[in-house]
């Protein structure tokens, strides 16, 4: 006899407001992940044990807590400055997730808007923001930011800006798409004969319908842009040391890597995979629920 509380399966007996989660391929843990790192984000002050960016030379290279010459005072060890990783990890999640989701959300407001004019008002806007956009999508998108990167210099902003700039085309392009099929509805003709303008058009009747897959596509590009910041960071010109951020601490790492000091370059790596894992399983199952397409009705 089967029950609701298999692994995976969330109970039957939710309110209607959350009738959403009851399904079977909710993503629980990718979104509990997702979850906690905001939170550990959100309240790094509180959390991090000690300031990420000051150490002491007489605690370099102490390895996490389990381990022989490990202390309890520093759980995940420290570097080779002595900083504890733990509170860089932790001060590192905010980092990864102000650039992540800024960048995202710059990229696709910028992408979405320009999808919208061009797929409505076709004609030479179409041709000149599309052939903008192919070249752009004819660049490779990492070397085009270290390219963008290594000319600004490094700081957390630019590379907010740096990778909205990469990224936008995406956006544009599908959303493109859909604008094209859509202003060919029903309702978008009877919006033109009842004389409503072409911006409210765009605004009222058009954005509605595109926003589904905006949402979807930013769920996805965000550990795209997440492992971008992190390639920055790790050859220098993302976000500039002593700041704490996760590719900045692999950076820091790597030379202590074939020497034992494993701590240094795992734990960084692991919590950019955990977050880049739990947002590509997040935006799979969010594209599957949003697109009318691939439901099951």
């Amino acid at each position: 006899m089967s029950t609701s509380t298999e692994l995976g399966v969330l109970p039957a007996r939710l309110p209607a407001r959350f009738s959403f989660i009851r399904a079977r391929d909710f993503p629980l843990i990718p979104l509990l992940i997702l979850g906690i790192i905001a939170f550990v984000a959100v309240f790094a002050d509180v959390l991090a044990p000690y300031d990420p960016e000051i150490g002491s030379l007489s605690a370099r290279f102490h390895p996490p807590f389990w381990q022989a010459k490990g202390h309890i005072d520093h759980l995940l060890g420290t570097d080779h400055l002595g900083r504890d990783v733990l509170s860089r990890l932790i001060f590192g999640a905010r980092v990864s997730m102000v650039v992540g989701f800024t960048a995202v959300i710059f990229a696709g407001v910028v992408g979405t808007t320009l999808g919208i004019i061009s797929g409505y008002l076709g004609g030479w806007v179409d041709q000149l923001i599309m052939r903008v956009t192919d070249a752009w999508l004819a660049l490779p998108a990492l070397t085009f930011a270290i390219f963008l990167a290594a000319i600004v210099g490094p700081s957390e902003m630019n590379i907010v800006i740096i990778l909205a700039l990469v990224y936008w085309t995406r956006y544009a392009r599908i959303v493109r798409g859909e604008v094209l099929s859509l202003k060919e509805r029903e309702f978008v003709r009877l919006a033109i004969v009842a004389g409503c303008s072409k911006m409210t058009i765009m605004r009222r009747h058009i954005l509605p319908n595109v926003v589904n897959s905006a949402i979807v596509l930013a769920s996805l590009m965000l550990g795209v842009v997440i492992v971008a910041e992190a390639s920055l960071s790790f050859l220098g010109i993302g976000v500039p040391p002593p700041k704490p951020a996760w590719g900045v601490m692999l950076s820091d790492g790597k030379q202590g890597l074939m020497v034992g000091y494993w701590w240094l370059t795992v734990l960084p790596g692991c919590c950019i995979m955990l977050m880049v894992l739990s947002a590509n399983l997040l935006g799979d199952w969010l594209r599957v629920k949003l697109d009318p397409q691939l439901r099951q009705l």
